[in-house]
C-alpha cells in the first residue's frame, strides 16, 4: 500500500492518467462507477458474466490483462505492417495504416495506465497529490 506520511489524502484526488468517467478513489461508490468503465475496455461478452460485477477487483485484474494484450498487438502490428502490407496496399495507404496503429497504440497505452490505476486503487493503494 502506498501512503504518504507527510500529507493526508484529500478526498477526491485522482492521479494523472485516472479515467475521467470514474470518480476519484475514496469518493463514495467510485468502485461501482469503475465497473462499467472497465467492462467497456473488455470484450463485450464479458458483460454476460456476473462475477465481474460482483468482484470488481477481479474485473480490474482481467481488464488490465486484456488491455495489455491489445497494446502488445498494436506494437506487433506496427513492427510488421510495412513487411506484411507492402504488397497489399499502396504507400499512401500504408502511411495511413501506420498513423492509425500509432494513434491506437497511444490510446491503448493511456487505457492501460488508467486500468492499472483502478486496479491499484481497488487493492488499497492511496494516491497522494504531489506538490
Amino acid at each position: 500500500m502506498v501512503e504518504s506520511t507527510l500529507m493526508p489524502m484529500s478526498q477526491g484526488h485522482s492521479p494523472p492518467g485516472w479515467p475521467r468517467a470514474v470518480p476519484p478513489p475514496e469518493v463514495p461508490q467510485w468502485r461501482e462507477a469503475a465497473v462499467p468503465w472497465l467492462l467497456d475496455h473488455c470484450p463485450a461478452d464479458y458483460r454476460a458474466y456476473s462475477v465481474w460485477r460482483r468482484h470488481p477487483e477481479a474485473l480490474a485484474w482481467i481488464a488490465a490483462k486484456h488491455v495489455a494484450a491489445q497494446v502488445e498487438a498494436m506494437r506487433s502490428a506496427y513492427r510488421v505492417a510495412r513487411i506484411e502490407l507492402a504488397e497489399q496496399v499502396g504507400p499512401e495507404a500504408l502511411a495511413e495504416v501506420l498513423r492509425a496503429l500509432e494513434a491506437e497504440g497511444l490510446r491503448l497505452r493511456a487505457t492501460a495506465r488508467a486500468t492499472e490505476l483502478i486496479a491499484q486503487a481497488m487493492s488499497g493503494t492511496r494516491f497522494v497529490p504531489r506538490l
